[in-house]
């Protein structure tokens, strides 16, 4: 079975707690991208510490990292160095929880496809996320499709990538279906390099994060997919709060959704 993967906060901990032991999944926090939690050191050990205390360690689990205005790309010295260190703070916290590995997203302006920006684009990120596999040699990053509207850049430095093994594609299927094109297309082209996934459901439009079988992704599309272009990986269950991650649970085990399968 592919590791499953749910969000946990800090308000409803015990019961995501035993939802988490239930299943035997693993957790991605999504505690420590924003900006006031990065700039606060004491803020971040009680995080830590609560979430410590309740499950003992973080092996296995995951983070989501700095996504906010990060612009690794940037021809702005300013906002590149910046951009920079939002992401070396996330990847220190996770060296220090002993997690397996944080997600970012690729900043990518919409549907912009200035040849000249693209190849800085692929250029600069595999050049900086090259170095943050050196520097941490114990963790695993991944690039995360947020909006962007093809599959082709990111699998440009999946191939650039690809003897990095530590280094991979996060595919979300809900912001494929909202902001990019066939769903196909991106697990055609994602597939060699997807090491982790996310999903939630949606309207088609917007990025709601309803919860699995609430909205109209189609699901046994999904399946389909992962079975045709064999993608093993991790899953995460992006979606906040117990209600919504029981009834995704529920939803997906009746319905055999992957990793249910």
């Amino acid at each position: 079975m592919r590791q499953l993967y749910l969000v946990p906060n800090r308000s409803e901990l015990k019961q995501l707690a035993e939802l988490r032991r239930t299943y035997g999944a693993k957790w991605e926090y999504n505690d420590f991208f924003l900006p006031s939690v990065l700039d606060d050191r004491k803020a971040q050990l009680e995080i830590i510490n609560t979430y410590a205390k309740e499950i003992g360690d973080f092996a296995g689990d995951t983070i989501h990292g700095a996504f906010l205005d990060v612009t690794l790309h940037s021809t702005d010295r300013l906002i590149r160095e910046v951009s920079e260190l939002r992401v070396r703070q996330s990847m220190d916290i996770a060296k220090e929880m002993g997690v397996r590995g944080v997600v970012f997203h690729t900043g990518r302006l919409y549907n912009f496809r200035d040849e000249t920006y693209l190849n800085n684009w692929l250029n600069t990120n595999e050049s900086f996320f090259r170095r943050m596999l050196e520097e941490y040699p114990d963790t695993e990053i991944y690039m995360e499709n947020m909006f962007d509207e093809s599959s082709d850049m990111m699998a440009r430095l999946g191939e650039r990538m690809k003897d990095a093994d530590r280094f991979g594609i996060c595919l979300d299927y809900a912001h494929a279906r909202v902001y990019g094109t066939e769903e196909a297309t991106w697990f055609c082209e994602l597939a060699p390099y997807v090491k982790h996934m996310h999903i939630n459901d949606n309207d088609g439009r917007n990025d709601l994060h309803q919860a699995v079988g609430a909205g109209i992704c189609g699901w046994q599309q999904f399946n389909q997919l992962m079975e045709e272009y064999e993608i093993h990986s991790s899953i995460l269950v992006e979606v906040s709060g117990y209600e919504k991650q029981k009834c995704s649970l529920e939803f997906m085990e009746k319905n055999h959704v992957i990793p249910f399968d």
